[in-house]
């Protein structure tokens, strides 16, 4: 495997991501957008997820594609952010068809943020602006760490953020990950500056320390963040053509690269999701094979994607946490 051009999941042609944050807020929302629907399935494997529409997306329900995807901080206000995409979306003409009526699907995960230092004594939910906001940034290009939905993220010791990372494999086909990291865990060995997910590095991507270790595995991790505070959601993408139940299960072993790069993953106290999506731009070469191999794939992305997001993370005034790089 190699990086694609950006290391990004807008590598997997025809997908773009848009990013809105509020500073004073200490919050924003991120939106997965395709040139048209992508088929869509999902994991969860933490104890305390919030969602929304992520029932439309097992193999045997009826929505064959939705048209956006939404990640965002605020916790259980923080799904009114697909609401804002929703309306963008209809006045673009996007959506499911009924009659003379389209009804754009936009399934979404939220992470909590609520404690993070931000004002949050809002006079009216501000989420469905920073996701109509996110819909109309979307773009190739986007940036990473303190953006988007990982505006306001914390882990268990540095500054959490938005990360992202791509992998071609040697037949061509691409693999994707998107994701905003404010785990329970860590995302680095001890008191060390050694991220877990080093193994899986592909050059200097996230600070090249290579495999210095020791790595405490005896360890028995006790949590810094308040229990229910935390949450990593993510989204793995590929041009490989996968039905719904190709894509659910991408998505579960996608999640094997979370339990790589924080540890502890999926507590109870962990809304850990996982969304995995296909453009269905190239044929699977070997039906047998492939699915495989685009599992390790999106697993070692997924791992990538978290580490680069808090090292990509920014200082900002009232931080509650140190970022990586001030480590």
């Amino acid at each position: 495997m190699r990086p694609g051009p950006r290391n990004l999941i807008t590598d997997v042609s025809g997908l773009r991501v848009g990013n809105a944050r509020d500073d004073a807020l200490r919050s924003g929302s991120t939106v997965l957008l395709g040139e048209a629907a992508f088929a869509c399935g999902v994991n969860v494997m933490g104890g305390a997820p919030g969602t929304r529409e992520t029932e439309l997306l097992a193999p045997d329900k009826l929505v064959g594609g939705v048209d956006a995807l939404v990640l965002s901080g605020g916790s259980a206000f923080g799904l009114a952010a697909c609401d804002g995409v929703s309306d963008g979306l209809r006045a673009m003409g996007r959506g499911f068809q009924v009659g003379p009526v389209r009804v754009p699907i936009v399934p979404g995960a939220i992470v909590f943020d609520l404690l993070n230092g931000g004002d949050k004594d809002w006079p009216a939910n501000p989420y469905p602006a920073l996701g109509r906001r996110a819909l109309e940034a979307a773009s190739a290009d986007f940036a990473l760490g303190s953006e988007g939905a990982g505006t306001g993220a914390m882990t268990h010791r540095w500054k959490g953020g938005l990360g992202s990372a791509s992998a071609v494999l040697e037949g061509g086909i691409t693999v994707g990950a998107l994701v905003v990291v404010n785990a329970l865990g860590s995302v680095t060995a001890g008191e060390t500056r050694q991220f877990w997910a080093a193994p899986w590095e592909l050059g200097n991507e996230f600070g090249g320390l290579g495999l210095s270790g020791p790595y405490p595995a005896a360890d028995e991790p006790s949590p810094a963040k308040r229990l229910g505070e935390a949450t990593t959601i993510a989204i793995v993408a590929t041009d490989a053509a996968l039905d719904k139940a190709g894509l659910t299960r991408l998505a579960t072993a996608a999640q094997d690269g979370m339990a790589r790069a924080i540890v502890p993953s999926h507590t109870p106290f962990d809304g850990d999701l996982v969304f995995a999506v296909s453009t269905g731009a190239r044929p699977l070469p070997d039906p047998a094979l492939t699915p495989f191999l685009l599992g390790h794939a999106a697993a070692c992305t997924l791992a990538r994607a978290i580490a680069r997001g808090v090292h990509a993370a920014s200082p900002r005034p009232g931080d509650l946490q140190p970022c990586w790089h001030e480590g």
